[in-house]
C-alpha cells in the first residue's frame, strides 16, 4: 500500500518515517515525487493539485489534514472515493481555547488597551459584567460545541446558530435563515466557526453586521473566505463593530501593507487557533488506513450530502 502526502515536505519526511511503523506494509511518497500514480492507494494533504485525484486509478480514500475540507479541490475526485476529515480532539480543544481567549480579549477591551499603550495613555474604560455580555457561536459542530462548553463557566449568556436544528444545555439555539436575525440581534460578541461552503462564503458582511447590536465584537476562527474585509473595515469605522479578532484571512498570509494589519481595533493571528502536529496527524490517518484495510468504518468520513456540489466532478 502507498500513501501519497501532498503538503509540507518536513511533515512528509516525518510521516515517511512514522507511518510505516504504524501500518505494516505501507510506504509514504511525497508529492511531487509520486512515482507511478497507478500505485497510489491513499492521498493525504492540504491542497492537492486539482487534476491529480483524477489520475489515481487505485485511489481508495482522500484524507484532509485539517478539520475541514474546503481546501480540497474535489472536481476530479473519482466517484465512490471517500473524503475523510481529520479527527483530532486536541485540535478541537485548542480552537475552543483560542475562541475563549478572543472573547475575553474583546470583553475586556484588550484592542483598545493595546492601542492606548502604544500612545502612552493611561485611561480605564467602563466595564460590562460577564452576565451582561451575550456571546453567540455560528456553527454548532464539534468545535462550536466545545467552544460553548469552554465559555459556560464564565457566566456569559450563550447562544448558537446552525443550519439544522439542535439543542445544547444552557445554550439558546437558533436554526436556519428564519432564526438568524433573532440570533444576531442578541450577540454582543459573535464567533464564526462555520465550515466554508458556497452558502457561507462571504457570510460576515455588511448585512450581517447591521443585524448585530451596535459596537459588537467579532471573532473569526472559521475561514478567511467567510469575511468580506471591506465590510468589516467600514463597520469598524462607523462603530457598528467595536473590535475583531481574526485568526483566518484571505489571502494567507496577508500582504504587509494590508489594512487589517493596521487597524487598532483588530487583532490578527496567523491561523494558529488549532493545528494538528505531525505525529498526531500521522497517527490519526494511520488508524483510519488500518480500519479501511480491515473493512471497518473510518472515522471522519464526510457524508456525500455535505460534499460541495461540483458540476465538473467525475461521474
Amino acid at each position: 500500500m502507498i500513501l501519497l502526502h501532498v503538503g509540507d515536505p518536513a511533515r512528509g519526511a516525518r510521516w515517511g518515517e512514522l507511518v510505516p511503523t504504524l501500518v505494516p506494509g505501507l510506504s509514504v511518497r511525497q508529492w511531487p515525487d509520486a512515482g507511478d500514480l497507478a500505485e497510489i492507494d491513499y492521498v493525504a494533504g492540504w491542497a492537492p493539485p486539482g487534476d491529480l485525484l483524477g489520475r489515481l486509478p487505485a485511489l481508495k480514500a482522500l484524507f484532509s489534514i485539517g478539520a475541514g475540507i474546503d481546501h480540497l479541490d474535489l472536481a476530479h475526485l473519482p466517484p465512490g472515493v471517500p473524503v475523510v476529515r481529520m479527527i483530532d480532539d486536541e485540535l478541537t480543544e485548542a480552537v475552543a481555547d483560542y475562541a475563549t481567549l478572543a472573547v475575553l480579549a474583546l470583553h475586556r477591551d484588550l484592542p483598545a488597551y493595546i492601542a492606548a499603550q502604544k500612545r502612552g495613555e493611561w485611561r480605564a474604560l467602563p466595564r460590562r459584567t460577564n452576565g451582561r455580555r451575550r456571546v453567540g457561536v455560528m456553527g454548532l459542530g464539534q468545535m462550536g460545541r466545545a467552544t460553548l462548553a469552554r465559555l459556560a463557566p464564565f457566566g456569559f449568556p450563550l447562544s448558537g446558530w446552525s443550519r439544522s436544528a439542535g439543542t445544547i444545555e444552557g445554550v439558546r439555539c437558533f436554526t436556519g435563515e428564519a432564526g438568524r436575525s433573532d440570533f444576531l440581534a442578541q450577540c454582543d460578541i459573535l464567533i464564526c466557526l462555520l465550515p466554508l461552503t458556497d452558502g457561507t462564503r462571504g457570510i460576515l458582511d455588511a448585512r450581517l453586521f447591521a443585524g448585530l447590536p451596535t459596537g459588537a465584537g467579532l471573532v473569526n476562527a472559521g475561514r478567511g473566505g467567510h469575511l468580506v474585509q471591506a465590510d468589516l473595515l467600514a463597520a469598524l469605522a462607523s462603530g457598528r463593530i467595536g473590535g475583531a479578532v481574526l485568526d483566518v484571512t484571505d489571502p494567507e498570509p496577508l500582504p504587509a501593507d494590508h489594512p487589517l494589519w493596521h487597524d487598532p481595533r483588530i487583532i490578527v493571528t496567523p491561523h494558529i487557533a488549532g493545528t494538528t502536529d505531525a505525529v498526531r496527524g500521522a497517527e490519526a490517518i494511520a488508524a483510519n488506513i488500518r480500519r479501511h484495510a480491515a473493512g471497518e468504518a473510518m472515522e471522519g468520513v464526510v457524508p456525500a450530502r455535505d460534499l460541495p456540489p461540483d458540476p465538473n466532478r467525475s461521474s
